[in-house]
């Protein structure tokens, strides 16, 4: 049953800033700053400005394996960027990027400081630097990289369709869950059959392909994200769910996964990190 309201667009669209849903206060069509507003630096060669969403969480489980690899100089500072609170639209935050989504990322161990966003970029440039979790073999590499970038197109399905209809729209309509339902669940089939022939996600080594598909479909197999464990039946994933808790286990993705949450109990968020007694001190 068809439960939404008929709608004839307009011929020209207008931006209705009364639109609802949770996001309605800082969502609007137009790019660049609302406000002056410049972005602390910290002590570390690495600064990251985001907060712990599924694309935050990628970058600062990055970081954490890096550390337990012994990368010193993928030590970081993580402040927090509250895009409730429209953070992403300072002046500061808009010239590290200029697309005003988190997490972004700058290197100062270099002369001139390099700018780093999208999370995909964040891994892909992390791992070239520290030459980890990404194969010099070109087999191995290219198969990261279908991995990485099949993330990257995938996960606006899950995020921005299904999490948004079924958490976050001010109302709950059958056709839109029904649709991005159908593809959350076509895509965890396509994990489940990859993982079925393979224990990592691009064959037997972790890679940033892990790293970013975890955050994402690794946490909603735990039923961790929008509270739709159930309603996507996460649990006939058999595949999936001994790769998401075997990540789950490592070191560098437990410190990482509590970096910049502000939810959840206490042992399990840190707003901001500055060093790693920061979450040394939380028993990780």
């Amino acid at each position: 049953m068809n439960d939404m309201p008929s709608y004839t667009p307009p011929k020209v669209w207008t931006w209705d800033k009364e639109n609802g849903g949770r996001f309605a206060s800082t969502n609007r069509p137009i790019a660049g700053a609302t406000h002056d507003k410049e972005l602390p630096v910290g002590e570390h060669p690495l600064q990251l400005y985001s907060l712990g969403t599924p694309n935050g969480v990628k970058v600062t489980i990055m970081l954490e394996e890096l550390l337990a690899l012994g990368h010193k100089g993928a030590e970081y500072d993580a402040w927090i960027i509250k895009i409730g609170d429209g953070d992403q639209f300072g002046s500061g935050f808009v010239e590290v990027n200029p697309n005003s989504k988190i997490p972004a990322l700058l290197d100062r161990s270099v002369d001139k400081p390099i700018r780093v966003f999208e999370s995909g970029s964040i891994l892909f440039y992390l791992a070239e630097k520290f030459d980890a979790f990404l194969s010099k073999d070109p087999a191995k590499r290219t198969e990261t990289m279908n991995w990485l970038f099949w993330q990257m197109g995938s996960a606006p399905y899950l995020g921005g369709g299904f999490g948004h209809f079924y958490a976050y729209a001010p109302e709950r309509w059958e056709y839109p869950i029904n649709r991005f339902a159908m593809e959350t669940k076509r895509q965890l089939d396509v994990m489940e059959r990859q993982l079925a022939e393979n224990r990592y996600i691009a064959g037997d080594e972790y890679t940033i392909a892990d790293i970013a598909i975890w955050s994402w479909y690794g946490q909603l197999a735990q039923g961790k994200l929008y509270d739709a464990g159930e309603f996507l039946d996460v649990a006939s994933y058999k595949n999936v769910q001994r790769w998401t808790n075997e990540i789950a286990e490592r070191k560098g993705v437990k410190r990482g996964r509590v970096v910049n949450r502000v939810r959840g109990e206490e042992n399990e968020k840190l707003e901001e990190r500055h060093s790693a007694a920061d979450i040394d001190a939380m028993g990780l």
